[in-house]
């Protein structure tokens, strides 16, 4: 599919700047929306049957992205479901956690702990690199949980390197900020996790994980449902064993409508090319850096290895105050306090950059 007619799809308005926070969706996502819903409300004898096929659907194109097979895959309806699986179903022992990474990755740890089930031991702050972990790393350690792409500062980890260091242990990557619109070796985790209501643009209520073999070998299912058992369909009133590969996650059916939806999204990345989505990304980064540096703004964010999240700074403007002016000037933005936060995605205009230089003038 040709950039024009990715960037067709969507008609967010031009100072949305808010993506690492949400993605407004695109016209396919929508239309597979209404066109599936539709068809629940005229429900005949094949209706739900035809339906629970959407999830085959997703699972298949996120492999392919992933490059595995769809048995390695689990849908998911969020990024902290599949983070809690991770962290409960680990196999005892330390685990390493940076304390800055975003909260979706600490409580699940943390919760585990509090079970007695494993031990939680910081990385330490700033930004997680190879030899940091290396370093940290001990005989007791059995995973090393992180973000791809680090939600405050932009920071892209380099999972290759990271993976060299973790060796046999077992990596866990929370992959929300950066799956789908950065070139990643995503194969380089053994849980890979993601949700689809951000860059992926899937809207709410989407997501997935990707299980390694040393995964599926290691980390015992103990939070499976009844859709994560053998022969799921049959109702003997039996304990069934837990199913092979990574439905053994599955808690219960998820809405069809929404693989369904989530499938479209996750065709369109596919169709176009995470390097294009992430190339147009980077324009509009360098842009916006421009726009910045020209009112005076200091940039926050990691500029060297870097996803689309670019944070700033205004000296003496409380950060705050600087988005409640972006707000006025029609800026979508994420304003905490320590500083603004700016994440454009492809679709983004290139106006976007003017409007914020003038905004901030």
């Amino acid at each position: 599919m040709p950039p024009e007619a990715y960037l067709a799809q969507f008609t967010e308005p031009a100072g949305y700047l808010d993506f690492g926070r949400f993605g407004p969706p695109s016209r396919a996502v929508l239309d597979t929306t209404a066109d599936l819903l539709a068809r629940t409300a005229v429900a005949g004898p094949s209706t739900v049957d035809e339906l629970m096929r959407q999830e085959q659907r997703a699972k298949e194109v996120v492999a392919r992205l992933c490059g595995t097979g769809p048995e390695h895959v689990v849908l998911l309806p969020n990024t902290s479901l599949g983070l809690f699986q991770a962290a409960f179903n680990t196999p005892g022992g330390e685990v390493l956690v940076a304390p800055a990474e975003f909260p979706a990755n600490v409580y699940p740890w943390v919760r585990a702990e509090e079970a007695g089930l494993l031990r939680v031991r910081s990385l330490g702050a700033g930004q997680v690199t190879a030899d940091k972990v290396r370093a940290a790393l001990t005989a007791e350690t059995t995973a090393v949980s992180l973000s791809a792409v680090d939600f405050r500062t932009g920071y892209r980890a380099d999972l290759a390197a990271v993976r060299d260091a973790v060796g046999e242990k077992l990596l866990v990557v929370d992959g929300i900020q950066g799956f789908g619109v950065v070139d990643e070796p995503w194969e380089a985790a053994d849980v890979l996790v993601v949700g689809g209501q951000k860059w992926l643009r899937a809207g709410w209520g989407t997501g997935f994980a990707v299980l390694s073999d040393r995964a599926l070998d290691r980390l015992r299912p103990v939070l499976s449902g009844w859709t994560g058992v053998r022969d799921a369909g049959v109702f003997d009133g039996e304990i069934h064993p837990v199913a092979d590969g990574a439905q053994a996650w599955s808690i219960s059916n998820l809405s069809p409508v929404t693989s369904g939806a989530f499938a479209a999204a996750l065709e369109l990345v596919e169709d176009t090319g995470t390097a294009v989505i992430g190339a147009l990304i980077e324009q509009r980064v360098r842009a916006l850096e421009e726009a910045l540096s020209a009112a005076g703004a200091e940039i926050v964010s990691a500029t060297g290895r870097r996803g689309g999240i670019l944070a700033f700074t205004v000296p003496g403007v409380p950060a705050k105050e600087v988005g409640a002016r972006l707000a006025a000037a029609g800026i979508t933005a994420t304003a905490r306090h320590e500083h603004v936060r700016l994440t454009p995605h492809a679709s983004t205009p290139e106006s976007a950059a003017d409007l914020v230089r003038s905004s901030l003038a």
